[in-house]
């Protein structure tokens, strides 16, 4: 059979385990039976078997229902060795060395590409996007029509959806949650019971974790940690060596940046900073346009609406 011949021009039959191509119905036998030909153009289209020549894996047979779709095993034609669960063929690429482990499953429109793997029991589905040399593990979940590209790792019992883009080398994991618009990428981490959504953004060394909150337009970056309880929110920075954690809250267009630390239940809001190796702890809030700085500690129920402490 000429490999270079458009395909909709051959017509197959099969018997006893053979196959035999025709090019055109007037090479069949004239006492052969027309009715057991098929358009090889035919068996491309409902049954998606194309030259495995091209393939990288087939399907086992196997198959489950899951969410109102059927998924099917599959297998690697190189060296048989069974994968997980796919809805169809767009779902996995054939190029590559991207590959879908275990009981990990993958449907809807999501496409793992690339050299991306997908494993244990994590599902990736909607219009998701998994690629590079992206990792999706554990249970974690990747939907919606998020990405998680590049060497980032995604894994435990973490989601990431909406729009959400997790790429570089970062990690989203135990419970944590990317959602909405939110970008976590360089370095940065993002576990525990941690969420950053809307337009966040998580990246550089920046470490997210415990029941943290990071949303709204705001940005952690650099060193910085936000943990316990933490919120930061609205178009709030912090950066550089700074912690945020306790019940503490940064938001409006606040920044604590440097090796500053916020904690307790602190509030620091406004068009207010707190930098260098300044401290703002127990109730205290820093807002309006101060600036806090130095060594400068404010604590206890203390409230600085304007001005310089430092």
């Amino acid at each position: 059979m000429s490999e270079n011949k458009n395909p909709r021009e051959y017509w197959l039959l099969q018997h006893d385990g053979d196959a035999f191509i025709y090019q055109s119905l007037d090479e069949f036998p004239p006492d052969g039976d027309e009715s057991l030909l098929v358009h090889v153009r035919e068996v491309i289209d409902e049954t998606k078997q194309a030259d495995t020549s091209t393939q990288k894996y087939e399907f086992t047979g196997e198959t489950k229902d899951i969410h109102n779709c059927t998924v099917r095993q599959i297998r690697r034609i190189s060296d048989g060795e069974v994968g997980g669960w796919i809805e169809s063929e767009k779902n996995l690429s054939h190029e590559g060395d991207c590959w879908v482990y275990g009981n990990a499953q993958v449907y809807g429109n999501a496409q793992v590409y690339g050299n991306a793997n997908v494993s244990g029991d994590a599902w990736v589905y909607g219009n998701a996007l998994v690629y590079g040399n992206a990792q999706v593990y554990g249970n974690a979940l990747v939907y919606g029509n998020a990405k998680v590209s590049g060497d980032a790792l995604v894994y435990g019992n973490a989601n990431v959806s909406g729009d959400a883009w997790v790429f570089g080398n970062a990690l989203v994991y135990g419970n944590a949650q990317v959602y909405g618009n939110a970008l976590v990428y360089g370095n940065a981490k993002v576990s525990g019971d941690a969420w950053v959504f809307g337009n966040a953004l998580v990246y550089g060394d920046a470490n997210v974790c415990g029941n943290a909150k990071v949303s709204g337009d705001s940005w952690v970056n650099g060193n910085a940690q936000v943990y316990g309880n933490a919120l930061v929110f609205h178009d709030a920075k912090v950066f550089g060596d700074a912690k945020v954690y306790g019940n503490a809250e940064v938001s409006g267009d606040a920044e604590v940046s440097d090796k500053a630390k916020v904690y307790g239940n602190a509030q620091v809001f406004g068009d207010a900073e707190v930098f260098a190796n300044a401290k703002v702890s127990d109730k205290a809030k820093v807002y309006g346009n101060a600036q806090v700085f130095g060594d400068a500690e404010v604590s206890g129920n203390a409230e600085v609406s304007g001005g310089l402490i430092g």
